[in-house]
């Protein structure tokens, strides 16, 4: 089974021009327009969350405008809009337009598809994008850890703390609400596991090994492989060659220390080297 972010990696680079640029600050004046809505006219603001039954009678429109439902119609509901479009952007300016624009597509599809599957089996439930943007953030925390936000606009509070809490949150969410209600989370959350998995898994430390390595042999190792296969470039993360891969691009990261060369799926998805 291929890797989905190399498949997602891959439909980028031979489609450069795919993604919606500035989606970050669409999501924002969408949901800002939703939060006015419903200070104003409850019944049309009733009208915007995702309701499987409501789309098979005709209300296609909820397929698009769930995703702009604020997460409070209080004060609060717009501090988040302004704190989530600041998460969107720095996530698009990060990735770029294409990865952030399919980041998005792919969350918001599961939680559709997740509607529907619990309309067929006889649940009849009222869905946003609260679990959207819960990835968005989730996804934020990992590549931007150490950013401080201001806590109750008070406590200067680094982001991944502020993740760990929502991690826990979420979990109790998993565990109280009924099944299979409680599923709809976990679902929502996939795009989240699909795009940022890989980089968890690699800041897990790793026990070292027992044995002690020779530079010296491993070096003429290197040479001596780079000999044999003739490549000129070689990924330091899955360890494919030029030779091997002549389809590949491959590039050298300027944010590693020292002089380590990836291929084009690991390029921006690799742990950065620090010695």
């Amino acid at each position: 089974m291929k890797d989905p972010m190399r498949l997602v990696d891959r439909f980028l680079y031979k489609h450069p021009n795919f993604g919606i640029p500035g989606l970050a600050r669409y999501l924002a004046v969408g949901t800002g327009a939703a939060w006015v809505i419903g200070l104003i006219n409850s019944v049309l603001y009733a009208y915007l969350s995702f309701s499987a039954a409501a789309v098979m009678h005709g209300q296609v429109w909820r397929l698009v405008s769930f995703m702009f439902v604020p997460y409070d119609r209080s004060w609060i509901g717009f501090i988040s809009i302004l704190f989530y479009y600041w998460i969107g952007s720095t996530l698009e300016q990060y990735w770029g337009s294409g990865k952030f624009t399919v980041y998005v597509l792919v969350n918001m599809l599961l939680t559709i598809l997740s509607g529907f599957a619990l309309h067929f089996l006889g649940y009849s439930i009222s869905l946003t994008a609260t679990y959207i943007y819960l990835a968005m953030f989730f996804a934020f925390a990992v590549y931007f850890p150490d950013v401080q936000v201001l806590f109750m606009m008070i406590i200067p509070i680094k982001m991944k703390y502020l993740a760990y809490v929502d991690a826990v949150l979420f979990i109790l969410a998993i565990i109280n609400n009924p099944f299979p209600i409680n599923l709809v989370p976990v679902v929502a959350i996939l795009g989240f596991l699909i795009f940022c998995g890989g980089e968890l898994l690699g800041r897990i430390p790793k026990r070292p090994s027992a044995q002690t390595v020779n530079f010296r042999r491993e070096s003429a190792r290197i040479r001596r492989e780079q000999r044999e296969q003739l490549y000129h470039h070689k990924c330091a993360v899955c360890g494919r060659t030029d030779t091997k891969y002549p389809e590949l691009q491959f590039r050298y990261c300027s944010r590693c220390a020292g002089y380590h060369c990836f291929c084009e799926d690991h390029i921006n998805n690799h742990v950065h080297f620090t010695e």
